[in-house]
């Protein structure tokens, strides 16, 4: 069963009761309970919100992602339960103690993935993509010659038809707005799901940051990247105004762990697809597979 994202916009109390997630909103519009075990991913994006420390816990123990916002509204906090498999400690020594040469092949695989997503979402717009798929054959263990560069900047320059001098920048021009929720969204959704494969998120494969306490989150979601991109394309089509994230262009993005992808032939919501990819990783790791399952667009 995929688990529910929930969002909460307007000042409440949240709190745990018989196992139930019990929201009280501060006007009329009366109370509502959730059970706990259904809750993947939760947004908090009010400055008013009280939430006990009961309910965290319990969300932790359920391994929910809670997701707080700042107060431009944008993803700015996550948090998740430390540890959320009963082997973690054997997991994550396979895990730290992954060699280079197996961490490259994975890398080579990510990136392969990625650049194919990226030219069947093009395709679909009737954009050449000859280049595209010749950059994907080409990507050897850790991509020295950097083709998931090279293809980025042909894809950006090329998914949206507006605006033309759209660049690809986290503080950029809209739908930069949109594309950032989303993959926050996103990071979030394959965060929760490599704890629940018994990995730390902050040692990467191929991201290093000092700062960066996702850098394995950051890796595994770059295939999943073309799935946000289409939504966000679809709201270009159907929305006139995109430059203030409003609630109703949220909800259409909070969709994003429901969105059907496929996964060797099989389909599925984004958020039981991303355990898959997580689950395969930790086999890679544990040496009984040289593969990673990623959905293919």
């Amino acid at each position: 069963m995929i688990k529910r994202t929930l969002y909460f916009g307007n000042p409440c109390s949240l709190r745990k009761k018989s196992d139930q997630l019990l929201f009280e909103p501060q006007d009329d519009s009366g109370e509502k309970t959730v059970p706990i075990e259904d809750i993947g991913i939760m947004v908090l994006d009010n400055q008013q919100i009280y939430i006990s420390h009961a309910l965290i816990m319990a969300l932790i123990d359920n391994n929910a992602a809670i997701i707080s916002t700042n107060f431009q509204h944008m993803p700015e906090g996550l948090m998740l339960p430390m540890t959320a498999h009963h082997a973690f400690t054997e997991k994550v020594k396979y895990q730290l103690e992954a060699s280079e040469p197996l961490k490259k092949n994975l890398w080579q695989q990510t990136v392969t993935a990625k650049i194919k997503n990226q030219a069947a979402l093009l395709s679909q717009y009737e954009i050449n993509i000859e280049n595209m798929n010749y950059w994907a054959s080409q990507v050897k263990s850790g991509d020295p010659d950097n083709y998931e560069a090279r293809a980025a900047a042909y894809y950006w320059n090329n998914i949206f038809e507006k605006p033309e001098n759209f660049r690809r920048h986290r503080h950029g021009i809209p739908p930069n707005n949109l594309l950032n929720y989303g993959y926050a969204i996103l990071r979030a959704v394959i965060a929760r799901s490599l704890t629940g494969s018994g990995m730390v998120c902050f040692a990467g494969i191929h991201h290093r940051n000092k700062y960066n306490p996702y850098c394995l989150a950051d890796d595994i979601m770059e295939p999943y990247r073309p799935y946000v991109d289409k939504i966000v394309i679809s709201i270009m089509e159907e929305e006139e105004e995109i430059e203030e994230l409003t609630p109703a262009l949220k909800k259409k993005l909070l969709m994003i762990p429901a969105t059907d992808i496929e996964i060797d032939e099989q389909s599925s919501p984004l958020m039981v697809g991303a355990q898959r990819t997580t689950a395969s990783l930790m086999q890679c790791f544990e040496g009984e597979t040289r593969k990673m399952l990623y959905p293919q667009l």
